[in-house]
C-alpha cells in the first residue's frame, strides 16, 4: 500500500511539473490571467488620453490582445496621481507617459523617477516649433538667435502652461547650442496655446514656443508663421519651416510619449509588453491614428527605451540646468 501511494505521489509531482514546463513554454500561458488597465494620467480630451484609447482601440479590433481592457483616467500633479497609482499594480496595467516623469522629479516636483517603474516603449513624438507673428521682422529661427545673441532680455518669449516643459527646454538648447546667454531669455508663462497665440497676435510677446500641431493650422492659414523645427528632417505638409539642423543649430528635440509598467515586472511580462506593443505599431489603423493627430512614430522597445529614459534624464538635466532652474 505505501508502495502504491509512493508511485500515486510521483505521477501526481511529474504532472505538476509537466503543466509548469508547458506554461513557460507557452509563453503566454501564465499572463495574463486578468483584465488589462491602461493609465491615462490626465483628464479625458489631452494626449495622453488619446493615446491610451487609441492603443485600447487598436488592440481590441486588430485581436492583439483579447482580454477585455480598460482606460482609466487618473488625472492630477502633472501625472503624479497617474504614475503613484501604477506603481501599487501589477503587470496588467501599464501607463501613459512622457518627459514629465523626468522633469517633475529634476524640479523637486515629484520623488518618483522613471527607475521606479519598469520601461515598456516609447510610441509617438511631437515637434516643437518656433513662430513669430505674420508681421514679424524675423524670418528664419537662426535671425530670433542672433538677436538674442546680442541681447538676451531683447525678446519677449511666450510659453504655455510652465517653464521646464518641452516647449521650453527646446527652445532653450536651441539658444544655447547658438551661443546665447539663456539665464537672461526673457519668457512669459501663459495657461494655454490659445493664450499664446492671442498674446503674440496682440504684440504682446515677439516669439512663441509650442508644438508644431498646435499652430499648424493658424500657420498654413497665415495667421502666425513658424520660423523653426526642432526634427530631424522637414516635416511633411510643413516643408518650408527649416529645421534647427538646417539652419546651423546641431539639435533635434522630439516631444515624445510612451508607455512603462509598475516596478519589478519578470522578464516573461516585458516580453508580452513587447510583442504586443510591436505589433499594435505596425498596424495600418495605428499609422492611420498617427496621421489624424499630427503625431510621427518613434517607436523603441523596452530595452531601446530604458537606454533612451536614461539619455533623456540627462539631456533635462543639463538645460534644466543652464536655464536656472535647478542648482
Amino acid at each position: 500500500m505505501r508502495k502504491f501511494f509512493g508511485i500515486m505521489l510521483l505521477l501526481l509531482v511529474m504532472v505538476i511539473a509537466g503543466c509548469s514546463s508547458d506554461e513557460k513554454a507557452g509563453g503566454e500561458a501564465s499572463f495574463p490571467s486578468d483584465n488589462i488597465e491602461i493609465i491615462a494620467p490626465a483628464t479625458p480630451g489631452g494626449g495622453w488620453d488619446a493615446t491610451a484609447r487609441s492603443m485600447q482601440k487598436v488592440f481590441s479590433d486588430n485581436g492583439i490582445i483579447e482580454e477585455n481592457m480598460n482606460v482609466v483616467n487618473k488625472p492630477g500633479g502633472g501625472g503624479e496621481v497617474g504614475w503613484q497609482y501604477l506603481k501599487k499594480q501589477d503587470a496588467h496595467h501599464i501607463a501613459i507617459n512622457s518627459s514629465l516623469v523626468i522633469t517633475n522629479n529634476i524640479l523637486g516636483q515629484s520623488e518618483l523617477t522613471h527607475k521606479d517603474f519598469t520601461p515598456l516603449a516609447i510610441l509617438t513624438t511631437e515637434w516643437n516649433a518656433v513662430t513669430v507673428a505674420p508681421d514679424s521682422k524675423f524670418e528664419t529661427g537662426a535671425e530670433i538667435m542672433e538677436q538674442l545673441k546680442k541681447d538676451p532680455t531683447s525678446l519677449k518669449i511666450a510659453v504655455a502652461p510652465s517653464l521646464g516643459n518641452d516647449d521650453h527646454l527646446s527652445f532653450v538648447q536651441a539658444a544655447q547650442e547658438f551661443g546665447v546667454d539663456v539665464t537672461k531669455l526673457q519668457f512669459m508663462i501663459y495657461e494655454s496655446g490659445g493664450d499664446v497665440l492671442t498674446a503674440m497676435l496682440g504684440g504682446h510677446v515677439d516669439v512663441a514656443t509650442s508644438s508644431v500641431s498646435e499652430f499648424k493650422e493658424q500657420h498654413l492659414a497665415g495667421k502666425v508663421k513658424m520660423v523653426a523645427v526642432t526634427s530631424e528632417k522637414p516635416i511633411k505638409g510643413l516643408e518650408d519651416i527649416p529645421t534647427w539642423k538646417e539652419q546651423g543649430v546641431d539639435m533635434v528635440f522630439p516631444h515624445w510619449r510612451g508607455v512603462m509598467g509598475p516596478p519589478d515586472m519578470t522578464e516573461e511580462e516585458i516580453a508580452y509588453w513587447d510583442d504586443k506593443i510591436g505589433k499594435l505599431v505596425e498596424t495600418d489603423a495605428w499609422k492611420e491614428i498617427l496621421k489624424n493627430n499630427e503625431w510621427e512614430s518613434y517607436y523603441m522597445d523596452s530595452t531601446e527605451t530604458k537606454k533612451f529614459l536614461e539619455e533623456q534624464t540627462k539631456k533635462y538635466e543639463e538645460l534644466l540646468n543652464v536655464s536656472g532652474l535647478t542648482e
